[in-house]
């Protein structure tokens, strides 16, 4: 019998959580330690698995499956392949530097973990996933934890409307998945949820065209596609520091991914057919955050609306449906998820330590926190998709797909990566150089668990750009896969 890695990787943060609720809320260092040593694991077992998987021969692997509800043809069902490999190990790093960074929450320090935990078991949970009732299972998990740390542990002045409308509108999303999910389910004529079975299932054409939209732009809202976007840049910036971090280096990989293995793996017909839209779509996503994000006078919204205009990337990606663009999306969720980590860390680590947000109140911070302003550096290069490091090796394929699908998305494209550059460029010169406001002689730097995270981070974005092949040859495997359920792309 195959060793249970992914059942360990999936419930070990869960079991976690359980254990951090029954400590008694005065033992903080146990309820940290608890944490820390779960996440930890986590991190040591994903890179296990990820260095174990064998991307010569591809498909799923790691697989387990057990029975749960027979009856409805619900299994617990879990496998790994090239494309969801990566993604696991991108929610265990932000879930270990999460609990790096919020180290000094004083506030209910026993909820916050436990909740933070819960939300690592919902994200890779669904990424294992190969039963559709399961993945919606663990899709829905992290809405509560979401919520509850969001009104608890966020920013006082937006934490409600923030929490609130970041609920309804991934309720709303979630509600029209389901809708497309049941019509599957009874459409196959299979009465399983089993999705290996289901890509097998040959659904008519017309079925696939009518509920393609309901799968794909359910589960795409969580992944901020425009019109429905707006969320995204309020609920991040409403959150404390790790849920900031997982909500945009995380869970918008969720709604992606979930948009693509429901939306696009299981009905290809009907992602032929809606690709152009998807394309007008995305673009817009990648050209309008970028300006929005331009526009911004507050730290973490700028670094809220770039999370929205660097999804377009996966989204467009994804549409191309071709080997070169959806190996760029699936290296693009991984580049942007540890991108967007260290930025929202780093907007973070500065808040916590001069309590304004404001860019204009900011100034010559790299002198008195030298650390968080490399750390915003290279995840500036990175979005910029500067040569030498993981964005640049993320976003060219991406490029390369729009333009062999449809040149001038790759053409329009190309407005979002100029502007990017321009906010990026301006808010790192407005916050860390310039000169030091009064109070700043009182800042201190950040602490060494912050730099712990600021390192790891800031290694994986330099390595993936100096040896790609670490990355791309694992979900060119993945890609390969799809590419067959299209029928060769």
């Amino acid at each position: 019998m195959q060793f249970p890695w992914l059942s360990l990787l999936i419930f070990t943060p869960l079991i976690a959580g359980l254990v951090i609720l029954a400590l008694p809320a005065g033992r903080r260092d146990w309820i940290r330690g608890v944490a820390v040593i779960a996440a930890s694991l986590d991190l040591l077992m994903s890179l296990l698995v990820y260095f174990r998987y064998d991307a010569t021969v591809g498909d799923y692997q790691f697989i387990e499956r057990v029975p749960w509800v027979p009856q409805l043809g619900i299994s617990y069902y879990v496998g790994v392949d090239g494309f969801s490999l990566p993604l696991v190990l991108l929610g265990s790093v932000v879930v270990f530097c999460g609990v790096l960074i919020s180290w000094r929450i004083e506030d209910r320090p026993r909820e916050f973990f436990a909740f933070l935990m819960f939300l690592g078991t919902s994200v890779l949970g669904v990424f294992c996933s190969l039963d559709l009732f399961q993945l919606f299972f663990f899709f829905e998990l992290a809405v509560f934890p979401k919520y509850l740390m969001i009104i608890l542990w966020g920013y006082p002045k937006t934490r409600e409307y923030g929490g609130m409308k970041l609920t309804l509108y991934l309720f709303a999303g979630s509600v029209i998945a389901l809708v497309g999910a049941l019509a599957i389910y009874f459409g196959s004529g299979l009465r399983t949820f089993d999705m290996l079975a289901l890509e097998k299932a040959g659904f008519p054409l017309w079925f696939q065209q009518f509920w393609f939209p309901f799968v794909f732009l359910g589960f795409a809202v969580l992944g901020g596609i425009f019109p429905f976007y707006s969320w995204a840049p309020d609920g991040h910036v409403a959150a404390p520091t790790a849920v900031s971090m997982l909500l945009a280096g995380v869970e918008m990989k969720v709604g992606a991914f979930s948009a693509l293995r429901a939306g696009i793996m299981l009905l290809p017909e009907g992602a032929r057919y809606w690709a152009v839209w998807i394309l007008v779509l995305a673009t817009v996503n990648v050209v309008y955050g970028a300006f929005l994000a331009m526009t911004q006078t507050d730290f973490k919204y700028v670094i809220g609306f770039s999370s929205v205009s660097h999804m377009g990337l996966v989204l467009i990606g994804f549409a191309t449906l071709s080997s070169q663009g959806l190996l760029g999306a699936g290296m693009q969720m991984f580049s942007h998820g540890i991108m967007t980590a260290m930025f929202f860390a780093v907007v973070g680590m500065v808040y916590d330590r001069t309590h304004i947000r404001e860019i204009s109140r900011l100034g010559g911070l790299f002198n008195k926190m030298p650390w968080a302003g490399i750390g915003f550096v290279i995840a500036g290069l990175v979005s910029m998709g500067m040569p030498g490091f993981s964005g640049f090796v993320a976003e060219f394929p991406v490029f390369m797909g729009a333009w062999r699908a449809l040149p001038l998305v790759a053409v329009i494209a190309v407005i979002g990566i100029l502007v990017t550059a321009g906010y990026i460029l301006l808010v790192l010169r407005r916050v860390f150089f310039g000169k030091l406001p009064d109070f700043g002689e009182h800042v201190p730097d950040v602490s060494m668990l912050d730099k712990i995270a600021i390192g790891l981070l800031g290694f994986l974005m330099v390595v993936l750009g100096w040896f790609p092949s670490l990355l791309s040859t694992v979900v060119q495997s993945g890609v390969d896969r799809i590419l067959v359920l299209l029928g060769g792309g």
